[in-house]
């Protein structure tokens, strides 16, 4: 069962009783000084939860990336844990897509439910951010915000996909829609995101990295309201449709949820527009089963930070497996949700061995300074690189007559400075 986040005003009361009576403390660990504990770690056991978006008022749902760590979670625990300890995985809070219940979430598995990491962490809000750090909880999640990008305990599965200044940028999308394009000289772009924090760094980003591949971006707006989608496009796609000198771009790429996609998309389609679409979110069967959002979504390219699930590699066998046997042996359709919480899990998992049997945050914190592996899901890992930089590497499918097939392969390209 997953633990339901309390209401706001009872998580304060909470708040107020934890800060008055916790002592625990995120140095020392079990068998080290003499009384010394480490918040979630007992002799048999590591406790983790999660943060996901379970429900929005959209609609739009990342309920799959409970599943997905669990999925990981499980196949650790089969396989007799991290050093002997069984993780504890209490599952996701939801947080409802909203900040203030991002933090109360935050809040609640650290002060009440004592976790040692938060794994994973997905939404398009994290205002827990600065407690976490500020708590030293290890968390894990897809970094696309940019609280991935900095903070010491904070880790994206994938790297830090927005840096700040000084970073540098993934160039799978642009990289990967040049190649479908067959080249990205003299080729135009248009960009549009919901506006919102994250939407508008979004379109700040691709912007310079559409720039940087070559490409000439005629339209970059954060506009679209990010509380509900609009039930009239008309507005937006005019202006996209002008915006290359009058006449229409090449390619139109959206930063955004599926619910805004299916709307923009159809009316676009419905403009007359003959160009390459593209979006970030839209890798999931599931989406299929209404002819609607089927005709809406049909021929988009998607971008995936993880290796396509049609890939015949051992880690993408490897995850089908676990999936499946999470799910109790039924036959689900996947999505990109699952590797977010699947892969979020992986990468808490893959440090928490390296840091050995006595976990403390400051042993595992040690072993993520000189971390990294390979052949993963999304490629080549190490940190703290990933806390500056994203992994690099990704791939496009399209969907084609109800199914995906991959237009760009998998494949890691060069980052360029973020300025």
């Amino acid at each position: 069962m997953l633990r339901p986040i309390r209401t706001v005003a009872a998580a304060a009361a909470a708040l107020l009783l934890a800060t008055a009576c916790n002592s625990a403390s995120t140095s020392g660990a079990p068998g080290g000084a003499a009384g010394a504990t480490t918040r979630g770690v007992s002799a048999d056991s590591v406790r983790v939860g999660g943060i996901v978006s379970m429900t929005t008022a959209s609609g739009y749902s990342k309920k799959d990336t409970d599943l997905g760590a669990r999925a990981r979670y499980d196949r650790a625990n089969a396989e007799g844990g991290v050093h002997g300890r069984r993780i504890d995985y209490l599952g996701a809070e939801d947080d409802g897509q909203d900040p203030a219940r991002n933090l109360t979430a935050a809040r609640t598995l650290v002060q009440q439910e004592k976790v040692f990491a938060v794994a994973p962490m997905s939404s398009v809000t994290f205002s827990g951010a600065g407690f976490l750090e500020q708590q030293k909880v290890p968390t894990f999640g897809w970094g696309t915000l940019p609280s991935f990008c900095g903070p010491k305990h904070i880790y994206g599965f994938n790297g830090c996909l927005v840096p700040m200044p000084g970073g540098t940028l993934n160039q799978t999308w642009p990289e990967g829609l040049g190649a479908v394009l067959g080249g990205t000289k003299g080729r135009s772009v248009a960009l549009i995101a919901a506006d919102s924090d994250a939407g508008k760094f979004g379109i700040r980003t691709f912007t310079q990295g559409f720039t940087a591949a070559g490409f000439r971006v005629s339209y970059a707006k954060a506009v679209v309201p990010a509380a509900s989608a609009p039930s009239d496009w008309s507005a937006y796609t005019k202006e996209i449709l002008r915006s290359d000198g009058g006449k229409a771009p090449d390619a139109v790429v959206s930063v955004m949820q599926t619910p805004y996609n299916i709307g923009l998309f159809t009316a676009l389609k419905r403009a007359g527009f003959k160009g390459v679409i593209s979006d970030p979110t839209d890798y999931d069967p599931g989406l299929l089963t209404k002819e609607a959002t089927r005709q809406a979504l049909d021929g988009v390219h998607v971008l995936l930070q993880f290796e396509p699930f049609e890939s015949q590699s051992p880690a993408m066998r490897q995850f089908k497996e676990d999936i499946a046997r999470a799910a109790g042996g039924k036959d689900i359709p996947l999505n990109m949700h699952m590797v977010t919480g699947y892969m979020s899990a992986d990468l808490f998992l893959a440090i928490a061995e390296k840091a050995g049997r006595d976990l403390t945050v400051e042993s595992f914190q040690k072993a993520a300074a000189a971390f990294s592996d390979t052949g993963t899901l999304v490629g080549d890992r190490a940190e703290p690189k990933g806390q500056r930089e994203s992994f690099g590497c990704g791939a496009l499918v399209q969907l084609r007559n109800g199914r995906y097939e991959v237009s760009s392969p998998f494949r890691c390209y060069p980052p360029v400075p973020f300025r």
